[in-house]
């Protein structure tokens, strides 16, 4: 599949009058979620067909836009928005390193994002943040694997995702019980990752970056960073299946921050709705970001909240998106409350 035709789903309505919309041919469920939209643009390679209402998109482009409507599989996880509290268990991460040094820390976090509503924990033991250091996969699993045990132990029913590039942390987090494989480099940074991952039942996260953490800067140049990152997680998408992967197990990330300068992360949030034509369900990071502090000026990450959740409401029209986040209770109200106004 080379998606060099994608659908952009614009005139976005909601609850109540979604579904009249739809029921008079007005509009198109988009993903199969809350919202309906519509209107459209039409891309073909990098040129567009301009704005058109939905009744008048073209019969030839019936299958990208049956891509766009249908339902994505929820990969274990409740439907509807869903909140990932982020547990980074290093001394280094741009917002929270150092945070949660110690086992009974992270419990403690970690009880506390349950408890605010969080129904996935993503635990991370190797900071991937822009010229990061490496760590050996020894000493990242040293990190994750106590903890991830002593979740195991005090949160059995809460899903649990390992954030790691490595085949050597993936295999130890399954056996310990992890629900979720979250990988920033799509499963192309280690070789042995995908076939281990297809001999696995497991939800897996497909993240958009181009080089690594320490090379990605000089490979943030695009003829169209929105269309550009949804072809290349389509083509990461193809491969993974092709591996042996099904596609119901697969989450796909734009990977907001990683090789993508500060006007390209804006574009991509412009545009995030592309992301519908993958099929899958989305997770999405922008947390305390950068991109965040360079948008309100607020240089402390950790005072970011605010700002993280205003950029989070664009993916929550995407049916069952996965918010990964910091501040779960934050996100969380704002949710609530984006609910409640649009009766979903």
């Amino acid at each position: 599949m080379t998606y060099a035709r994608l659908i952009e789903p614009l005139g976005l309505v909601y609850g109540s009058i979604a579904q009249a919309a739809i029921k008079q041919g007005d509009a198109l469920p988009l993903y199969g979620g809350p919202a309906a939209f519509t209107f459209v643009r039409l891309i073909e390679g990098y040129q567009t067909a301009g704005l058109m209402s939905v009744q008048k998109v073209p019969q030839d482009w019936a299958p990208e836009l049956e891509r766009i409507t249908r339902s994505v599989p929820p990969v274990g996880l409740p439907t509807g928005t869903q909140i990932m509290g982020i547990l980074n268990i290093t001394p280094d991460s741009f917002s929270d390193g150092g945070e949660l040094a110690s086992i009974d820390k992270a419990v403690l976090k970690a009880h506390g994002m349950v408890r605010a509503g969080a129904t996935v924990l993503d635990i991370g033991g190797e900071s991937t943040r822009p010229g990061a250091v490496t760590v050996t996969p020894e000493e990242e699993w040293q990190r994750v694997g106590p903890v991830l045990a002593a979740l195991k132990a005090e949160l059995p029913n809460v899903a649990i995702s390992v954030d790691t590039r490595n085949s050597y942390v993936m295999q130890r987090a399954l056996a310990a019980g992890a629900h979720i494989i979250n990988d920033v480099t799509a499963l192309a940074y280690d070789a042995a990752a995908l076939p281990l991952l297809a001999s696995q039942d497991c939800g897996v996260v497909l993240m958009h970056m181009r080089g690594t953490p320490q090379t990605m800067a000089q490979h943030a140049v695009y003829e169209d960073v929105s269309v550009d990152v949804v072809r290349e997680l389509a083509q990461r998408i193809e491969v993974a299946v092709k591996g042996g992967i099904a596609r119901h197990r697969i989450m796909v990330d734009p990977g907001f921050g990683f090789a993508k300068n500060f006007e390209q992360n804006k574009e991509l949030l412009r545009h995030i709705l592309l992301l519908a034509n993958l099929g899958c369900r989305v997770v999405f990071g922008v947390s305390r970001k950068r991109m965040i502090g360079n948008l309100t000026g607020e240089t402390t990450p950790h005072l970011r909240d605010a700002g993280t959740q205003a950029a989070s409401f664009p993916a929550m029209a995407l049916g069952n998106p996965v918010l990964r986040v910091h501040d779960v209770t934050g996100m969380m109200q704002a949710v609530n409350v984006w609910r409640e106004i649009y009766q979903i």
